[in-house]
């Protein structure tokens, strides 16, 4: 049984930081590719980052050069740093595993970017 569990969220001014963090159990987290995506209220869910089993990473370019995505293999972590936010980074944080072609979802964490 997979579980991905979420945290770090909350509130930050604009021009902020904040670092999530996604705690995988029951796989084995160093074969598998993360990611975290995020979605807003009337908007499609879309990936803000990933990173695979070999660290290799991958941004969208409405993140690139703000966000890092990075793993702990040994804490069967993923981590989300995210600086110089703004009110349109504001979503639920989703962290997502693939292994062998299926996608695990953890709960989400909520990120609100407000002055």
């Amino acid at each position: 049984q997979v579980q991905l569990v979420e945290s770090g969220g909350g509130l930050v001014q604009p021009g902020g930081s904040l670092r999530l963090s996604c705690a995988a159990s029951g796989i084995i987290f160093s074969i598998s590719a993360m990611g975290w995506y995020r979605q807003a209220p009337g908007k499609q869910r879309v990936l803000v980052a990933a990173i695979t089993s070999g660290f290799k990473t991958n941004y969208p370019d409405f993140v690139k050069g703000r966000f890092t995505i990075s793993r702990d293999n040994a804490k069967k972590t993923v981590y989300l740093q995210m600086n110089s936010l703004n009110p349109e980074d504001t979503a639920m944080y989703y962290c997502n595993l693939r292994l062998n072609g299926v996608d695990y979802w953890g709960q989400g964490t909520q990120v609100t970017v407000s002055s």
